[in-house]
């Protein structure tokens, strides 16, 4: 598949996009509605460095900075977590408690903010509080090996403690948006697999890709089809009339040592057109001056005489069950030198009479007296006929 068929197969999945689409979104809001709210409470540290006669001011600035990225990883200590839970009272592990906390560096500063996360707001404001307090500690605790050298750095509070007034998660619009955009590529993904994995023919190269043997029509759409179904009149002007002149065109340089002289017309499945196809080829092959007979062998559905407008009683069944003689059953249509045997009374076996010796009889005499005899039959997959 390239970029085309990509965009050929979201534009004939759309609606499998859409509703992927809304499905996702719908989830997202759900997930919204039964996901807890968490607050987050914060604190922010300035950590300076005592300043020295011979010292340069940069390099401790660099040392601070350097410093900091330490005490973001030392936020979700053990020993600081521990130290939390003293301070706060709150009765939570302590695992619970490093896994709530996480650090933030300023690029480039000497600033870092550490945050605590909880269900309850209360709680995780008593929390950040507990960290302003206990933090500072650890860290002198830790930078004086416990008082026995100067600290190389001090943490000051300058933000906070504080929490936050609306939940920081879940997200609405977050949760809609990811779950929109998640259910849009799931529903790109299915059409562009279900296009992968169609095998239908749909266009002329696939046709011979299929069946190794050329196209030899190909009758364009016309919304006016169904009011007039059949090329005559004005219709036989139009571009549907010249596909089916084209049509017998082919049929007729098909082996041109052995002329077509019996046709059989059939479909997958209802509904394709094939019984307009067959009536519309015997009237291109009648306009060429051709004596031609089209058959409807359709005893499931016959529509044939329907669209010619002739009487449908007798036909092939009554002639095949010897009701009537065969020129009895033929009935002309205009003056084009086009013939009719309509289905006749339909029958309850089909079948039988199909493949029945009288049926090879009567291909055999419609074959002499006619140039062509065209036989509109059942689709393919709907009846074994």
């Amino acid at each position: 598949m390239d970029l085309t068929s990509y965009v050929r197969a979201l534009r004939a999945n759309w609606i499998i996009l859409v509703t992927l689409g809304l499905v996702g979104a719908v989830l997202g809001a759900a997930l919204y509605l039964i996901t807890p709210p968490v607050y987050a409470g914060s604190v922010t540290f300035f950590a300076t460095t005592p300043s020295t006669t011979d010292g340069n001011p940069l390099q401790g600035d660099q040392f601070g900075q350097q410093r900091v990225n330490t005490y973001v990883k030392l936020l979700r200590s053990q020993r600081l977590a521990e130290l939390v839970a003293e301070e706060s009272g709150i009765e939570e592990s302590t695992s619970e408690i490093m896994q709530s906390m996480q650090g933030q560096a300023d690029l480039n500063t000497v600033l870092f903010t550490a945050t605590v996360s909880s269900e309850d707001q209360e709680q995780a404001f008593a929390l950040a509080q507990a960290v302003s307090t206990a933090f500072p500690v650890l860290v002198d605790e830790i930078e004086t090996d416990g008082g026995a050298k100067p600290a190389p750095v001090g943490l000051t509070v300058v933000s906070g403690p504080s929490v936050s007034a609306d939940p920081v998660s879940p997200r609405l619009k977050i949760n809609v948006g990811l779950g929109l955009m998640l259910g849009l590529v799931a529903g790109a993904l299915a059409a562009i697999a279900r296009t992968s994995m169609d095998r239908s023919v749909r266009s002329e190269d696939e046709a011979l890709d299929a069946t190794g043997t050329p196209v030899l029509g190909r009758v364009p759409f016309d919304p006016k089809a169904g009011a007039s179904t059949l090329i005559i009149g004005d219709t036989r002007k139009s571009i549907r009339s010249e596909a089916y002149r084209a049509l017998r065109t082919n049929l007729q340089f098909v082996d041109a040592e052995s002329p077509v002289a019996v046709l059989v017309v059939s479909s997958t499945a209802p509904t394709e057109g094939k019984s307009v196809t067959s009536a519309n080829l015997a009237l291109a092959f009648a306009s060429a001056g051709r004596r031609v007979l089209l058959i409807d062998a359709d005893m499931r559905k016959p529509t044939l005489a329907r669209i010619f407008g002739l009487e449908s009683s007798i036909g092939l069944s009554t002639v095949l069950a010897g009701q009537v003689s065969l020129d009895d059953a033929v009935q002309p249509w205009g003056q084009t030198g086009l013939s009719l045997m309509a289905c006749g009374a339909i029958p309850p076996n089909p079948s039988e009479l199909l493949g029945s010796h009288r049926m090879d009889e009567l291909v055999a005499a419609v074959r002499q007296s006619f140039d062509m005899v065209i036989i509109d039959t059942p689709p393919v997959m709907a009846a074994t006929d």
